[in-house]
């Protein structure tokens, strides 16, 4: 075996072993995420309210990304960013079983998307690192497969509890903590047998740098297109919400379709990470065909159309997952790559908080006016793509061509 292939075994094995940890994390974050759109309107809370939380801790947990990137890249400890990251992440769920009051389950969901911003960045870094041996598409598409496994399980088990419980919604939260442990222990062995994954990345597969390390025109472009399509995307919350109060889904199944929906984004995956190693960016095109049709089928209020819309909204979320992270990697250079994620989350994050919040508040009003403004968000982006085709599709820089092909 040669250098190049005990690299790739290497680049392989250290992909998978984060996605364990990944398997593991999204159990207990994911089960939770499935439930406490519920869980907040059992503790009194209005639709609005439930917007504005949801908004918020994804405004927080992909805001913060730009500075825990920025900080990573500076300081080279994405391990230390990694652990401390997971350690708010998982345990901030369990802890929802001990909440009584709307302001403190709030005050953890919160938590929780604050956890996720400080560790990703640094994560996503180490990650790209091992996947340019083995191709950006098919390495993050095999993270996100193991990802999605556990974020299938996670509600799965959850939607167990609540039926054999009686929807005892502090039970399913308590249980979590299993598997919260377990994915912090994985982390700690990961640290031990990769201390320096940046090695991974050898020197033929690096980005160039030559021009100090700046972000390219491309990155911009793509990071504009990616922050209206996330605007227009509707957070679980506010789905799942809608699916309670309108009684379109018994409370025991809307973890089911959640479950569903991350069973869909686990098997685009590796599809679309294959096409993305092909094709380059321009299989962007495919994220707001999946989105449009999402607001109309999931307050359709009809049990039937929810579960297309669930399918969809799975399949857009598996395009976001691998693509988004692996363009990354291919456009940007190594040394920027943390801060890149980091700025790329913290458009995610406004996004998803302005989108968010005025979808909640609209829903008071008329869902018409919240699939409205998701369809309109979603046009834009398209116009974006077209706008920016010669740059996104075929960009003219031969520094970034072979790359993006």
């Amino acid at each position: 075996m040669n250098r190049g292939d005990r690299q790739r075994e290497k680049a392989l094995r250290f992909i998978f072993l984060m996605g364990i940890v990944s398997l593991l994390a999204d159990i207990t974050y994911e089960g939770g995420r499935s439930i406490t759109g519920p869980f907040l309107s059992l503790l009194g809370a209005s639709a609005a309210a439930v917007g504005f939380v949801g908004g918020l801790g994804e405004l927080l947990g992909y805001g913060l990304r730009l500075l825990s990137g920025y900080i990573a890249d500076r300081t080279r400890r994405y391990w230390l960013f990694t652990i401390l990251g997971y350690g708010l992440n998982l345990l901030a769920i369990p802890l929802l079983a001990l909440a009584g009051r709307v302001e403190v389950a709030s005050f953890l969901i919160v938590a929780e998307r604050l956890g996720k911003a400080i560790r990703t960045p640094s994560r996503d870094a180490m990650l790209s690192y091992a996947t340019r041996q083995v191709g950006t598409g098919l390495g993050f598409g095999l993270h996100e497969l193991m990802d999605q496994i556990g974020a299938v399980s996670g509600p799965l088990i959850v939607a167990a509890i609540l039926f054999f419980r009686a929807n005892d919604y502090r039970a399913a939260f308590l249980v979590l903590f299993l598997p919260a442990v377990l994915g912090l222990f994985t982390v700690f062995i990961s640290r031990a047998l990769y201390p320096d994954p940046q090695q991974l990345e050898t020197s033929a597969g690096e980005a160039s740098s030559s021009d100090g390390g700046k972000l390219p025109r491309i990155f911009w472009l793509y990071i504009l297109f990616t922050t209206f399509s996330i605007a227009g995307y509707l957070h679980f919350q506010l789905i799942s919400y809608h699916f309670k109060l309108q009684g379109v889904v018994p409370d025991a199944q809307i973890p089911l379709l959640f479950a569903l929906a991350m069973g869909v984004d686990a098997l685009v995956a590796l599809p679309v990470g294959w096409l993305f190693d092909r094709k380059g960016l321009s299989s962007l095109a495919l994220l707001p065909l999946c989105t449009i049709p999402i607001p109309f089928l999931v307050f359709a209020s009809h049990y039937s159309l929810a579960l297309a819309g669930m399918i969809l909204w799975g399949a857009a979320m598996g395009i976001q997952e691998t693509i988004m992270r692996a363009a990354l990697a291919e456009i940007t250079p190594r040394e920027r790559r943390g801060l890149a994620y980091g700025i790329f989350n913290t458009g995610l994050g406004v996004a998803w908080f302005l989108g968010s919040t005025l979808m909640g508040a609209l829903y008071s009003y008329s869902r018409n006016l919240v699939i409205l403004l998701a369809v309109s968000l979603e046009l834009i982006s398209v116009l974006i793509i077209l706008q920016a085709a010669s740059q996104m599709f075929f960009p003219d820089s031969s520094r970034y061509s072979d790359r993006i092909k």
